[in-house]
């Protein structure tokens, strides 16, 4: 008999029932070291007071209007994203998923509209994740996303990534848009070096076709800046966030400058719960928080101090780890072949502590922003026992 809760997640026998900053309590009182974050979500840390207030203030006023009507919490969000990045125009969804689908309708709109309606191809990238919706599975190329889900969304492109002269042959006047994450997160913690992501800026500039970033994971203070492109000098024409947006609220969003986002008038898009008061009252309290005066700063600090001890754990450990990749509080530990990282995550709940697996045989770290110090050491500690247990000899 199928379970009440369709079962496509194999989940963890795990169940949280209360959360302290960076840990949870389960149901038997154990207090776990969450370097998952809700996968990079809970970007300040579980409960935090200030959410929480912000969220009860806003309960205690209204939930829910509809975009039929302005929303002024909307707004305000709007006008701080904007004023903090590259964006003239916001649009709000509930997740990453829906702001992939939203960034691929803007896109090809957009040529549409310019005069290009052959131009509808989009670029993407191995490994790369963008989602579970149709044009995500059709971006993603990947007989396990999509199989049994055809036919596949057409018009999409994946090459090579990091295969800048793959991109440069495939982008020509059909071409709408090309679709990256700078860090990829479920494809194992690859930064897209700063030299490819300029030349990519560079492609789009030469052929017409936009920039799409997904910062879905790797956005809102997690890499140090408040996005990750930000670090190469460069900006997009177009980008999807989520995740760390609504601190563990459901909320995401559409950025664009407004040559990009010319297309989406009156009636092209829309969202029933996109953009609501709860959402953007807790959102917008994260935007302040994160972009408070030395806040940045000191998720620089603290993700050299947490590489700086990831690298000696990977020395102490030379038969389980290979090497530590990432940046910011964004970091992978790539196991050697004959350990999988599954199983460092699995020998993780033993230490009671939460990681995340991902591809390429990598272990995720993506902690709240707000890890302390101690944790920090204390979150060493526990790997390094972990790791203890699964200690092997590489075969001749």
């Amino acid at each position: 008999m199928i379970p009440s809760v369709l079962p496509t997640y194999n989940r963890a026998p795990l169940s949280f029932v209360k959360g302290e900053g960076s840990w949870l309590i389960d149901t038997e009182g154990r207090r776990f070291l969450d370097l998952c974050a809700g996968i990079a979500t809970t970007s300040l840390g579980h409960a935090n007071p200030d959410l929480v207030a912000a969220l009860t203030e806003q309960a205690n006023a209204v939930w829910h209007v509809s975009n039929l009507y302005t929303i002024p919490q909307q707004q305000k969000l709007a006008d701080m994203l904007v004023e903090n990045t590259f964006a003239d125009t916001v649009f709000f969804t509930n997740s990453g998923t829906e702001a992939c689908e939203l960034a691929v309708k803007m896109a090809r709109k957009h040529q549409h509209d310019a005069g290009h309606p052959g131009k509808t191809q989009i670029l993407t990238f191995t490994g790369n994740f963008h989602g579970r919706s149709s044009a995500a599975i059709a971006a993603s190329g990947t007989e396990k996303m999509a199989k049994g889900f055809e036919p596949l969304l057409p018009g999409f492109t994946i090459l090579p990534f990091g295969d800048i002269d793959a991109v440069k042959e495939a982008a020509g006047e059909n071409t709408a848009a090309i679709l990256i994450e700078p860090i990829q997160g479920e494809g194992g913690i690859r930064p897209l070096p700063d030299d490819q992501l300029q030349a990519l800026r560079t492609i789009c500039d030469e052929t017409g076709a936009l920039l799409i970033f997904d910062e879905v994971q790797c956005g809102m203070g997690r890499t140090g800046r408040l996005f990750a492109h930000e670090w190469a000098g460069v900006t997009p024409d177009i980008m999807m966030v989520a995740k760390g947006i609504g601190g563990g609220f459901p909320l995401g969003a559409v950025m664009a400058t407004e040559h990009a986002a010319s297309g989406m008038v009156a009636g092209t898009h829309g969202s029933t719960y996109g953009g609501n008061p709860l959402g953007c009252a807790v959102g917008a309290k994260v935007m302040e928080i994160v972009t408070g005066e030395g806040f940045l700063d000191e998720v620089n600090r603290k993700a050299g101090l947490l590489r700086q001890k990831l690298e000696g754990l990977v020395a102490a450990h030379p038969e389980v780890f290979d090497h530590v990749r990432g940046q910011g509080l964004m970091l992978g530990l790539v196991c050697k072949p004959a350990v999988q990282a599954a199983d460092v995550v699995k020998a993780g709940y033993a230490q009671e502590m939460l990681l995340v697996p991902a591809a390429e045989n990598t272990v995720r770290l993506l902690p709240a922003l707000t890890i302390g110090d101690d944790e920090i050491a204390e979150t060493v500690t526990r790997l390094d026992r972990a790791a203890a247990t699964l200690d092997v000899t590489q075969p001749a």
